[in-house]
């Protein structure tokens, strides 16, 4: 009985020095070569360079990541709650690899295998942080190892604040959005505080695969996801069970960014940009965040192009009518003819037309949008003939004489 003690226990010491061994042996090996991860101390995510008219609305954003940074300390508990629950429920706890994540993972995904479903990851969000800033998305092994091995690291250089803040701001949600902030903006139309329940819960259901969630292409697999997240902060208790009960029910509507909060000025806008990169260089221009408020007034401006347009409107009536830019033949409606016609550069609020037929009084036409219109003989007259060098025929008399 004694000898077998000894033996089991002489055993067990045996297998824990090769464990460690082994443990030893994977850090070194791993462990040497890999990226300066104290870097992420003073890390900085590059930001866009904002726009702004004289009244302050946004003119134009120049940017590599479309980006709105914002701290830590500043972002709604609701939201870092939710990718929390999301990607790492024992982010405040684990050494920057979770062990007890890693075992729930592998019980998992012997049921998935068994149920041949996707298999789940175990990475926590230290993890992704490693992987996001300092590796590549290779998928292997090896990766994976030197991936725990600088998690492990980041989180005896930075405090799990920081951490978060880095992860929160840096990971990509889809819709050309980089950072939470800015996928609030662009989903859903709204700063972070204004998120709801259900809001914040699709935002954080992101991470593992935007495209999988996409709510225009894929609703049904984003809403399922979603009320997966509205679960898991239940499970946290982060959440009643009223309220992710009506979280749940509530639909997925997305409120895409509104053009309406742009003033328009793509030439004057251009001209700022070309200054800026002369006096800040590209970097800075597209990644250091700068706020620029410049003297245009929107109202003006909109006048000032109205006046220009106007203008070369009535000279280039003056000069005679060119012709039709295209003829059309076909069996197909007017409506499916007209959509193969290439519009013209510079066209803004102007449609194409299709002369449908012709009589004394003017021509009836259908537009591309699917109306159908007329124009009258009276709007006809200025449509002289253009000849070269300028010069120009007689009046028409006649829709038919230049239509047909």
């Amino acid at each position: 009985m004694w000898k077998t003690f000894i033996f089991l226990m002489s055993s067990l010491v045996i297998v824990a020095i090769a464990v460690a061994g082994a443990g030893i042996y994977v850090f070194w090996e791993f462990g040497r070569g890999l990226p300066e991860y104290r870097q992420l101390v003073s890390y900085e995510p590059p930001v866009m360079t904002r726009v702004h008219a004289g009244d302050g609305r946004l003119i134009a954003e120049y940017a590599r990541e479309k980006r709105v940074f914002v701290p830590i300390k500043a972002m709604p508990k609701l939201v870092i709650q939710a990718f929390l629950s999301a990607e790492d429920q024992n982010f405040f706890v684990h050494p920057g690899v979770d062990p007890v994540g890693v075992a729930r993972a592998i019980v998992a995904n012997i049921r998935n295998v068994l149920a041949d479903r996707r298999l789940e990851g175990a990475s926590t969000i230290t993890q992704q942080v490693a992987k996001n800033f300092l590796l590549t998305n290779e998928v292997s092994l090896r990766r994976k190892v030197k991936e725990a091995i600088l998690a492990v690291r980041i989180e005896r250089a930075l405090t799990k604040e920081r951490i978060l803040e880095l992860y929160l701001n840096e990971i990509y949600l889809g819709l050309g959005s980089y950072g939470v902030a800015t996928a609030a903006l662009n989903y859903f139309n709204k700063s972070l505080d204004q998120l709801t329940v259900a809001e914040a819960a699709y935002l954080a259901a992101l991470p593992k695969a935007p495209n999988n969630y996409n709510p225009f292409r894929n609703h049904d697999a984003a809403l399922a996801r979603r009320n997966w997240v509205i679960g898991r902060m239940l499970e946290d208790r982060a959440i009643k069970p009223e309220v992710a009960a009506a979280a749940q029910r509530a639909p997925l509507v997305v409120h895409t960014r509104a053009e309406t909060e742009f003033a328009h000025a793509d030439f004057f806008a251009e001209e700022v940009r070309r200054r800026l990169a002369e006096r800040y260089g590209e970097d800075e221009l597209y990644t250091g965040g700068l706020s620029v408020r410049t003297t245009l007034e929107p109202g003006l401006q909109l006048i000032a192009d109205r006046a220009l347009r106007d203008g070369l409107e009535a000279y280039d009536r003056r000069h005679g009518w060119r012709g039709p830019i295209a003829k059309l033949d076909g069996t197909d409606d007017w409506l499916t003819r007209l959509a193969n016609v290439k519009m013209p550069d510079g066209i803004t609020d102007w449609h194409l037309a299709e002369v449908l037929s012709v009589d004394r009084g003017g021509a009836d036409i259908g537009v591309d949008d699917g109306r159908p219109g007329r124009i009258p003989m009276a709007e006809l007259k200025w449509a002289r003939p253009w000849y070269k060098e300028q010069h120009v025929g007689p009046p028409p008399h006649s829709p038919g004489d230049m239509l047909s």
